[in-house]
């Protein structure tokens, strides 16, 4: 592997580095990524390593006990395996990401390429109508479930975490589908409803909350 790194050029070697920092930092690596203000696509240089680099890098990762999966249909490479960080998340931002979920399910069959885009005070308009979110979250709560969603390559936001405002665009990627792919999404809504508490949800490389059966 070290005689493998020592034949690329310094910066070959140094995005290489970077691609498989992202990889166990965010899980999954987009081949477009888009700018959440203009919606402009642009290539991401993190999936071109992996596809120059693909062997080299399913061989680095099964040492560590991980495997880098790619989804073609998708255009996504993911981590997954035993080396992969366990996500804990509280029930509040496990239902925001449901909500998220059903947002983008409700718009990409209706609104064709303004499917991807939602804001805050959409997602509360969902969370009251759902009975999902039924009391008001503090920007605390917000902005923790806004970074899982970001660092694990969900949603798109302009600026810092921090920034987000009611009406600040929040792009969507399809890869909510690979962390939320149940069909019947009512009946994990009346789920998540009738729960009572705030018992933790642990997620790993297949669900990033909880994943229905297909």
């Amino acid at each position: 592997m070290v005689n493998y790194m020592e034949e690329l050029s310094v910066t070959e070697a140094e995005n290489l580095k970077k691609t498989i920092s992202a990889l166990f930092r965010q899980t999954c690596i987009l081949q477009v990524k888009y700018d959440p203000v203009t919606l402009t696509p642009r290539d991401n240089l993190h999936y071109e390593i992996c596809v120059r680099h693909r062997k080299f890098i399913e061989d680095y990762l099964s040492v560590l006990g991980c495997e880098l999966v790619h989804d073609p249909q998708e255009h996504i490479f993911r981590l997954t395996g035993e080396g992969v960080a366990v996500e804990r998340l509280n029930v509040t931002a496990t239902k925001i990401i449901l909500l998220i979920k059903i947002i983008y399910r409700d718009k990409i069959l209706g609104e064709g390429l303004n499917a991807t885009v939602t804001n805050l005070a959409e997602i509360r308009e969902y969370g009251k109508n759902t009975n999902l979110i039924d009391e008001k979250l503090t920007m605390a709560e917000w902005k923790d479930a806004l970074y899982v969603m970001s660092k694990h390559q969900i949603i798109e936001v302009p600026g810092a975490i921090q920034n987000v405002e009611d009406q600040t665009k929040i792009y969507i990627y399809s890869t909510i589908n690979l962390y939320c792919s149940g069909v019947d999404i009512q009946a994990l809504i009346k789920e998540y409803v009738d729960e009572e508490g705030g018992a933790e949800v642990e997620a790993g490389e297949e669900d990033i909350y909880k994943n229905a059966d297909e």
